[in-house]
């Protein structure tokens, strides 16, 4: 008696190419971005081996513990690393970063575009026009940030930007993707140092030139993960990227309004630096409402941010009222305070246009 076979169906390359055009889409570009095959650290690693050399200086702007660890692996690569770094409650400020350009000249610089961890976003297009002023190749960890907030690669001259699924785009966290500009790829192949036949090789994974469709899908690729990214991108392109955004924006309001209505603080001191991503909230000094395991989309602080803060996650799929108002009456009852009058500001905001 025949069976048919219900087996493992490898990925097509009409499927790669869907997946690889979304992307595109995504970034809002017409480059054709690397299929990273896992989790977005990866390819964030390999940006980091690829551009590093003991010729070139680097600024590394540090506003969370993710650019701490990128300038690590730059220093392991031998480039100089000019650390910028802040207070994790503030984000680096467009001053800073002119200051920091024109005192060491760097050839490059990197930053992380949204900061999950601490709740912060920095002025990104602002410091592309800075970077490109000075001609200055730019390094973007954009992992959470794609989604919850504009990521236009090819207009604000981005030459490296790392971006997952697993946050604002409610995809697999097994598959990921790094946009590469021309200029970033002449940045790789100059780089005698950058890795070949490796997993952290940039330059092993590029596509062909003035390619139509993929002659081969990369035999690395996951291929549960890339179709589970396929759907959630279609999702997104359904519902509108800029939809999205604003969808996420009103979030943060929504949860901003709330946590203030409960007498919180975000942990963020300035307004404009607020995440679309995560709202995080101040533990005040004194304060006995921490916790050691989320509750619902309410999380403890990470690392030397635990005992200083909560984090609301409310991205992906979580980007809405609902969400908002289960986290808000789990923060009123750590409070011991009745949730009705920080369910009704946050309420206030799902009508406005801007979510401000």
């Amino acid at each position: 008696m025949s069976q048919n076979n219900k087996g493992f169906v490898p990925l097509t390359i009409s499927e790669f190419d869907t997946l690889t055009n979304l992307l595109s889409k995504l970034l809002s570009t017409q480059e054709s971005p690397v299929i990273i095959p896992g989790e977005a650290i990866l390819g964030i690693e390999a940006i980091a081996a690829g551009i590093s050399a003991p010729d070139r200086k680097i600024l590394n702007i540090v506003t969370g513990p993710y650019g701490t660890i990128f300038g690590n692996w730059l220093a392991r690569g031998g480039a100089e690393v000019i650390e910028l770094k802040t207070s994790f409650d503030e984000v680096v400020t467009v001053d800073e970063v002119a200051a920091a350009i024109e005192r060491y000249n760097p050839c490059a610089l990197s930053f992380v575009q949204a900061e999950v961890v601490t709740g912060g976003s920095n002025p990104t297009r602002e410091i592309m026009e800075l970077a490109r002023q000075s001609n200055i190749i730019t390094v973007i960890d954009s992992v959470s940030a794609i989604g919850g907030e504009p990521v236009l690669m090819d207009e604000w001259g981005i030459d490296f930007v790392a971006v997952g699924a697993q946050k604002a785009l409610s995809g697999p966290n097994g598959i990921s993707a790094v946009g590469i500009s021309p200029r970033g790829w002449e940045f790789l192949a100059s780089n005698d140092n950058a890795p070949r036949n490796s997993i952290l090789s940039l330059l092993d994974l590029k596509r062909s030139p003035n390619h139509v469709t993929s002659v081969r899908v990369p035999a690395n690729i996951p291929v549960l993960e890339a179709r589970a990214l396929i759907e959630a991108l279609k999702l997104i392109e359904e519902e509108g990227l800029e939809a999205v955004n604003r969808r996420h924006r009103l979030t943060t309001s929504a949860a901003i309004a709330g946590i203030k209505a409960l007498g919180l603080e975000p942990w963020q001191r300035n307004k404009d630096s607020y995440s679309t991503l995560t709202t995080t909230v101040r533990i005040p000094q004194g304060g006995n409402f921490n916790i050691e395991q989320p509750i619902g989309i309410v999380a403890p602080g990470d690392g030397e941010l635990h005992n200083k803060l909560l984090r609301i996650n409310h991205f992906g799929a979580k980007a809405n009222q609902q969400s908002v108002e289960e986290a808000i009456q789990t923060l009123a009852e750590l409070v011991h305070q009745d949730p009705y009058h920080a369910l009704a500001a946050q309420r206030l905001i799902w009508g406005n246009e801007d979510g401000k």
